[in-house]
């Protein structure tokens, strides 16, 4: 399955009927949420952030697609909703949360490692765009090539010049050659993590 397109689908605009005020991170976020333990919709709601009649919307919209089931105990993830689940998890493997530093650009920061995208990794600004319509005040973008962790165009090694923030990455992500890692920052931990949610989704392409 195609993860990139499968998961907008879910989010376009379906007539008759008005334009869904969920984005495709709110997808992944619920995804995750479900994969966890079967989960209600008021819950789910809160856990996204959004009103429950977009959360009622999305929920059909995966129950829609095969990805989710429905029942009085809560939702649950089908055998298709757990396959896509583990594709997801494979290009965003890791996750996590980091102090601020002169590297982040807020109190609040989460860090996603994606997994063999760092060719898709031009100067960052498509990344740092995508994070601030989501939310976010922005994203840092970093890559690992021949063993060191450096962010394109600005600084050629990120453990020599931001060690603590380097530390703590290399503990909790554990990036390899090829990776990169994104970090949205905001004044919440929410909206950090959507930040870097969207900003990873720019490295995927229709392939994934």
């Amino acid at each position: 399955m195609n993860i990139k397109y499968a998961l907008e689908t879910i989010t376009k605009e379906k007539a008759p009927g008005p334009i869904p005020s969920f984005q495709v991170f709110h997808v992944i976020k619920a995804l995750e949420q479900i994969s966890h333990s079967p989960i209600g919709r008021g819950m789910l709601a809160k856990k996204l952030e959004i009103g429950e009649g977009a959360t009622r919307t999305l929920l059909e919209r995966l129950k829609a697609a095969g990805l989710v089931s429905v029942s009085k105990a809560g939702c649950f993830l089908t055998k298709q909703g757990e396959e896509v689940w583990k594709e997801i998890e494979n290009v965003f493997a890791a996750k996590t949360r980091l102090e601020p530093t002169k590297l982040t650009l807020s109190s609040c920061n989460v860090a996603i490692l994606v997994k063999k995208k760092k060719n898709k990794v031009k100067l960052g600004m498509e990344q740092r765009d995508a994070a601030f319509l989501a939310g976010a005040k922005g994203a840092t973008t970093l890559v690992m090539e021949k063993g060191k962790l450096t962010m394109p165009k600005a600084t050629s090694d990120i453990a020599k010049d931001f060690p603590s923030i380097h530390a703590t990455i290399m503990k909790t992500l554990k990036p390899s050659n090829g990776d990169a890692v994104v970090i949205g920052s905001a004044e919440t931990w929410e909206k950090a993590e959507y930040g870097a949610l969207a900003a990873a989704w720019t490295l995927l392409d229709n392939e994934d």
